[in-house]
């Protein structure tokens, strides 16, 4: 979510989650944070979603706010070194705000690429695109499917996705200040007509990003303080609680190749941060 761009109540919504942040331990303060390396790329303005690559190990993709155009970065997950500019045909991108990885029916590596910002809570729809993973990286175009949705009571902002790393499930949870919501979108979709995801649960108050494990044992579902890791696949069980260190609006999270930690990035900030999952 962009300052620029939001109305009196949004603002008042962000300067709420600010103060919180003024009690967050910092990366210094907290056992297991580690910084990785940090993004010299002069395009990454506002990384607002980030993803793993089930196809080149140690690779993340990730994006900018709404104002960052249909491109999607490959990104070296040790180095920070951009490795390629994914354009996304043929699309809108009116606010992507998640990014997340999948497989389709046929098994092969997916990216769901999510334009479900809605400041104002306004719009009649909102889009999820799905790309194939490239298999090498390398400057290029892509073009995507295009499913659009919306919800069953009224329209929400949501600034993150689950996708199941399996199987081409996606589910949406919204952002809202005392709570928020978890839709569930159906597993076959068409390109035509819209879509009606369904509620199938509660969320905590400013979700900004959320990421399924690698081999969908656990996710984690972020704020601007810290992130709620569960078992299982949406809904999951045995939340533990997992601090994250201070950067203002931090927004993305995502997992390791291999599944033994989180790696978050912010708005605001260059760097990208490792946190160890207890």
């Amino acid at each position: 979510m962009t300052f620029r761009r939001i109305g009196t109540l949004a603002i008042s919504l962000l300067v709420t989650a600010s103060l919180a942040l003024l009690t967050a331990p910092s990366a210094s303060t907290l056992e297991g944070v580690t910084e990785v390396c940090r993004f010299s790329d002069k395009r990454f303005t506002e990384i607002s979603g980030m993803t793993y690559s089930q196809v080149h190990r140690d690779v993340l993709y990730l994006h900018n706010d709404s104002s960052g155009g249909p491109y999607v970065y490959a990104v070296s997950a040790r180095t920070c070194r951009t490795l390629a500019t994914l354009t996304i045909r043929g699309i809108e991108a009116r606010d992507i705000e998640a990014i997340g990885s999948g497989r389709d029916r046929k098994g092969r590596a997916i990216l769901w690429i999510a334009d479900i910002g809605d400041n104002r809570d306004s719009w009649p729809e909102v889009r999820l695109h799905r790309v194939r993973e490239p298999a090498v990286l390398r400057d290029r175009s892509l073009k995507p499917r295009t499913y659009r949705f919306t919800y069953p009571d009224r329209p929400h902002n949501a600034e993150a996705i689950l996708s199941d790393p399996a199987r081409p499930r996606v589910w949406v949870v919204t952002k809202q200040t005392a709570r928020g919501g978890v839709y569930e979108l159906p597993e076959v979709m068409s390109t035509k007509g819209r879509h009606t995801a369904r509620r199938v649960g509660d969320a905590g108050a400013f979700v900004t990003d959320a990421s399924v494990r690698p081999d969908g044992r656990q996710f984690a579902v972020r704020d601007y303080v810290d992130a709620l890791v569960y078992d299982g696949l949406p809904l999951g069980r045995n939340p533990q609680r997992v601090y994250l260190p201070l950067q203002l609006q931090g927004e993305a999270v995502t997992w390791t190749s291999d599944g033994s930690a989180l790696l978050v990035a912010s708005e605001q900030d260059d760097r990208l941060l490792r946190v160890v999952v207890p």
